[in-house]
């Protein structure tokens, strides 16, 4: 168990350094579940109660528009998620938050994270994780309206070729905003240029 834990500690520590003591609180804030594959984490609609860390899987974030499911991103392990607006105001979530494979998942509470406001070290954390999510999210805005479906894949196959392999064709297409049938195209005329 305590293995894996350590995996929690080496990913803030990539953002700051966690001493022992405030290591102790922290790793006391979270619990280990696993999630069955396909699994719904959280349901657009209701509430965020968590914080979580994602040890091992991959998870997507999604919603659904005029009946119409849009992924809006994927996340692969090792890293957090959670749906921000809702956590953080503790109102209904516009998203949801599914599992696409079999997920090792550690969470901690609002009143638990509440509590780590006393640790430097989580309050850097939080803030530098904070500011990289807002990064990626400002630059998905610039690149879905910048840049052709073509493009973006192309760099998701530089920047994420692994995680490429792991996600249904169907929320891969969502999520560049094109057909299934458009990505299959994008995919082979990507071959044929190889």
């Amino acid at each position: 168990m305590w293995g894996i834990q350590t995996m929690l500690r080496k990913f803030i520590e990539q953002y700051t350094r966690v001493p022992d003591d405030e290591w102790l609180i922290i790793n006391e804030a979270f619990e280990r579940k696993l999630f069955a594959k396909n699994e719904i984490i959280l349901k657009e609609g209701s509430v965020c109660r968590y914080f979580y860390f994602l040890q091992t899987g991959l998870i997507r974030c999604f919603t659904i528009f005029d009946g119409t499911d849009i992924t809006k991103y994927f996340t692969v392990a090792p890293y957090c998620f959670t749906s921000i607006e809702s956590f953080t105001k503790q109102k209904p979530a516009e998203e949801s938050i599914q599992t696409l494979e079999e997920s090792v998942i550690w969470f901690a509470s609002a009143k638990k994270l509440e509590q780590l406001k006393i640790s430097n070290s989580w309050n850097e954390f939080t803030t530098r994780l904070l500011q990289e999510v807002q990064q990626f999210s400002k630059n998905s805005l610039l690149e879905a309206k910048t840049k052709t479906a073509d493009q973006r894949y192309r760099e998701l196959l530089i920047n994420k070729p692994e995680a490429i392999q792991r996600i249904p064709l169907k929320y891969l297409s969502s999520y560049l905003g094109v057909a299934p049938q458009s990505l299959s195209r994008i995919r082979k005329n990507l071959t044929k240029r190889n």
